[in-house]
């Protein structure tokens, strides 16, 4: 049985940012100790030629292949542009 001290507890929400009280302390260490021996329990398990597995489903990447393709001109892309200079899109300055 893998106990979680209140030390620990405490350590944790310290890192988190986040005010626990002692009796939040000793509850959430009773309750991650019991969480870590269920999961424990994984381990008595024969897992012998069990392939690893990063998804439960058979998921592939779908994605198109990466072909040059004919695209709108620069003078077609600023046409409809509300401001544009020098063959770019002028938008308001954002620095002072």
């Amino acid at each position: 049985m893998s106990k979680i001290s209140t030390d620990q507890v405490k350590h944790v929400a310290n890192l988190a940012r986040l005010a626990i009280t002692e009796e939040e302390a000793e509850k959430y260490s009773e309750q991650l100790s019991k969480i870590i021996d269920f999961s424990e329990q994984l381990n008595e398990l024969d897992t012998t030629g069990v392939e690893p597995t990063t998804h439960v489903l058979d998921m592939k990447n779908v994605m198109r292949k990466d072909e040059p393709k004919e695209w709108i001109t620069r003078e077609d892309a600023l046409k409809n542009a509300p401001d544009k200079q020098d063959g770019q899109f002028k938008v308001p300055s954002i620095l002072e």
